[in-house]
């Protein structure tokens, strides 16, 4: 079976498997978003509040996607860290509808680039600044703004609108993070 695997894996006909961290505050919508991501036969009806995390597979035409969601309410996510050192991409979730939170996002993605597990690493990080349907969400650019981007130098970053229920903006994202990973 191995050479078969080697075999494949030549040919392009088995997918490069990439573990992938969802961060974000609660309400944020990554699960949503993860939902949206797998097959229409795999997605779940209702999406009720991640407790702790869980973990969800969806694949792309030349990857397959081990995605961490893990919970953004604040008792858990201390938990974040312990799943650093073996991801091998992030998609941070923004709701843009939350102007009040955004401050505790910012500070929540500063701990995130500061932690040693991921600082020196040139690890992929996809924004989503979610939620673009509610009438007084906050634009890709001024999210951008308002949590500093332009200052991460070290890591490639992309931030893309999104309204997750819809699942629009979400296939521009995870093309990007696939160029990323494939390079």
């Amino acid at each position: 079976m191995g050479l078969f695997d080697k075999l494949a894996g030549w040919l392009g006909l088995k997918k490069k498997e990439v573990n992938l961290l969802c961060l974000g505050l609660d309400n944020s919508g990554k699960t949503t978003i993860i939902n949206q991501l797998k097959p229409s036969n795999a997605q779940a009806q209702d999406i009720v509040p991640t407790i702790g995390f869980s973990i969800e597979k969806f694949k792309t035409s030349s990857l397959s996607f081990t995605v961490f969601d893990m919970s953004g309410q604040g008792r858990y996510r201390n938990l974040w860290e312990h799943y650093y050192k073996e991801g091998q991409a992030i998609i941070f979730v923004i709701d843009s509808g939350d102007k009040l939170r955004m401050v505790v996002a910012k500070e929540e993605l500063d701990t995130l680039l500061n932690h040693p597990d991921i600082k020196h690493r040139r690890i992929p990080i996809l924004f989503f600044a979610n939620k673009m349907d509610l009438r007084d969400a906050l634009s890709a650019v001024k999210v951008s703004q308002l949590l500093c981007l332009e200052n991460i130098k070290d890591k490639p970053w992309h931030i893309c609108a999104s309204d997750a229920v819809k699942g629009e903006g979400l296939q521009e994202g995870v093309d990007w993070l696939q160029e990323q990973i494939a390079q």
